[in-house]
């Protein structure tokens, strides 16, 4: 029996007001805000603001968030202390998903109503940062950092790592990254969160859940996958090596999309800003990466007559790498801005007021295994069995 819409591609199996995608137009909305502008004049905690309440706040509104996201920021001590059990080569994913999930001991994780759920996506937004940050100090024995409340949330989130404020180009670049991975539909992380937060699970064990789907090289993993790849190219010809690998059959990271049938606009807003890095840096990543583009983008007109183009993960991998963050931090960080979109799928699958679908996710599998009749297999004793 042949299997169709293998992984849900194409199925609608929700409604939703948080975002939506025009593949065929290369489109992201939030709440109605085209991405693209939101880059050019919001801020991360706007955004943030956004996804979680269906607008975009007034001046008090802010400022309210504001202040409720750095008291917020702070992690339990013995949190911190704990991770100094942990390897230090530990995976920095595995780290985050671990200690979100035990954000529940130290927090209350009591999520029957809409505004205690509010409460709860806050303190996520704001502690995720500090985690990360905190884990890439001490696995490198360096003092821990506490965040700063005069600082932005990107600029907190590098001071925290590096222990030096950022530049104001620099902390606009990373601020802009984070509104770009905010949301993104029903991705696999996205659907992770909805998926457990539907069985009223709580929304630490629905992030946690999340942060595992994301720690993949296939979605959250694939801008690390993207700098691996640019460094093996290094000075090599690279029309040639992306000749090779897609003659070889292999995929290029970063290139190709499972919604947009054009140009992702997150890629074109990263582009942008990774020659403006390298043009400041020196650095040779932009322009490696462009004849990535451009060759994957022309081998496989030629050799598959199929049109691809970047996604999100092509240029913001170069961008990290100037940034000199850790390329096992690359994930995570996409952590840090998604968080915000989770939260806000764990609301709204929690609290659905207009056409609720039925409470538990249960989709139904086609059974393609053995098969000895209508009255099922025989069971053998053990000492008859072949």
């Amino acid at each position: 029996m042949e299997t169709k819409n293998i992984g849900l591609r194409g199925i609608e199996i929700a409604d939703t007001r948080i975002s939506n995608i025009d593949g065929e137009k290369g489109r992201l909305i939030y709440r109605g805000y085209d991405i693209l502008e939101l880059t050019k004049k919001s801020t991360f905690e706007e955004t943030a603001y956004l996804l979680l309440y269906d607008d975009l706040p007034n001046k008090h509104q802010l400022d309210e968030f504001s202040a409720k996201l750095n008291e917020a920021r702070y992690v339990p001590k013995q949190m911190q202390k704990n991770m100094g059990n942990w390897r230090k080569d530990a995976d920095p994913m595995d780290m985050l998903q671990a200690f979100v999930a035990a954000l529940a001991g130290y927090y209350d994780e009591e999520f029957s109503n809409k505004d205690a759920s509010y409460d709860r996506a806050i303190n996520l937004i704001a502690k995720v940062p500090t985690i990360i940050a905190s884990w890439q100090r001490i696995r490198n024995g360096q003092e821990l950092i506490d965040p700063d409340p005069s600082l932005s949330h990107a600029a907190n989130f590098l001071y925290m790592m590096t222990g030096t404020r950022p530049l104001p180009e620099v902390e606009k670049i990373f601020d802009v990254c984070l509104i770009l991975h905010a949301d993104h539909t029903f991705n696999a992380s996205t659907f992770t969160a909805r998926q457990v937060a539907s069985t009223r699970a709580h929304m630490y064990s629905a992030s946690s859940a999340a942060i595992g789907a994301l720690s993949g090289e296939l979605h959250g993993g694939a801008n690390t996958e993207v700098m691996k790849m640019l460094l093996e190219i290094g000075t090599q010809d690279v029309a040639g090596w992306i000749r090779q690998k897609i003659a070889d059959g292999e995929r290029i990271m970063g290139m190709g999309h499972a919604v947009y049938k054009t140009y992702d606009p997150r890629a074109r807003v990263l582009k942008d800003m990774s020659a403006k890095l390298a043009a400041k840096t020196g650095d040779p990543w932009f322009d490696i990466t462009e004849s990535v583009e451009n060759a994957t983008i022309s081998e496989m007109k030629s050799q598959k007559n199929h049109d691809i183009y970047p996604n999100v993960d092509l240029y913001s991998a170069s961008i990290y790498y100037m940034l000199k963050i850790p390329m096992d931090l690359n994930t995570p960080i996409f952590a840090i801005s998604r968080v915000a979109g989770w939260a806000a799928h764990i609301i709204e699958e929690k609290f659905a007021e207009a056409a609720p679908k039925p409470a538990l996710y249960r989709p139904k599998a086609t059974y393609v295994g053995k098969y000895c009749g209508p009255e099922g297999c025989e069971y053998k004793a053990l000492n008859l069995r072949d």
